[in-house]
Formats: structure tokens, sequence, C-alpha cells
């Protein structure tokens, strides 16, 4: 398994985010709740404005996929945020998500952030336990995603 940068637009890092995107909308579906799909702008995961990775299992076949984008500074200095963390079903449950967020939390670093936050649905249970066990705790709404219904933060500091 590894874990490789990609521009957000190349082929496969696409087609992760057009399953993760059709995944949450059929999700939201069932909750009688809309989704509002919004492939990135690439330049947002340009380093330094941040990076996007593709996580490829021992074969070479994309599994998952991730990126951190710098946003507005916030009380702790510059911050990046967490965005589009994907693993494909049948891959779930091997630890490859915590290594997909231990990678961008240390490509954050990197970038000298000061805090790594994101943001997501209450309804996704697993990722927020992902997120409590590496290191986020809840923080105050830092943006206005239509989509989004929780928010956390990790000091990098």
């Amino acid at each position: 398994m590894t874990v490789r940068s990609s521009p957000v637009d190349a082929p496969e890092a696409h087609e992760l985010l057009a399953e993760y995107f059709r995944s949450r909308t059929e999700g939201f579906a069932l909750q009688g709740v809309a989704y509002r799909t919004t492939f990135p702008d690439p330049a947002a995961f340009v380093p330094p404005a941040g990076v996007f990775v593709v996580l490829e299992d021992d074969a070479g076949e994309p599994q998952g996929c991730g990126g951190i984008r710098l946003i507005a500074p916030g009380p702790l200095g510059a911050r990046y945020e967490l965005k589009h963390l994907y693993l494909r079903p049948e891959t779930r449950g091997r630890g490859w998500g915590r290594l997909l967020v231990e990678d961008l939390e240390r490509r954050a670093r990197e970038f000298d952030a000061a805090e790594l936050v994101l943001d997501t649905h209450h309804s996704l249970e697993a990722a927020a336990a992902l997120y409590a066990r590496t290191g986020f705790t809840p923080v105050e709404r830092y943006n206005d995603n239509p989509n989004a219904t929780r928010w956390y933060g990790k000091p990098l500091g």
C-alpha cells in the first residue's frame, strides 16, 4: 500500500472523487436530504496551497484519496482543511483511513500548518470515529458548507 501525490483532476483521482460524491448523494437521499456535489478546484490542491493524494493497494490499484487545502488562518495561525477523504467500501476496516489522515497531517506540518480542520456530516459515524482516533476534537463552525453538520480541528504545533 502506498500513498502518493496526484493532481486532483487526474483520471484516477477524478474516478475516486466521483465514487465519493455518488456515495454521499445516495446516503443523503436515504435521509431525505439533498447533497451538493462540487468537484474541487485543482489549483487548491497544488503545493503549497494544498496537496491531493491517492492511496494504492499492493497491486497499484487506486483505492482511496484525500487532500488538504489552505484556508483562512485560525486562532492558532496557518490552517489547512482536510477534504474528500474516501476509501472504496471493500477496503474499509484495514486501517487505511488512518494512514491517509496521518499522511495528510504530515504534509500539513511540512507546509507549516498550525492547525488541521475538517467538516463532516453527523451521519458519517465511521468517519467521526476515525477523526476522534486520530486526535481531532469538535471546534466551532468555520465555514458555510451546506453538507456539513460537524466541524473538527487538531492543533499541529
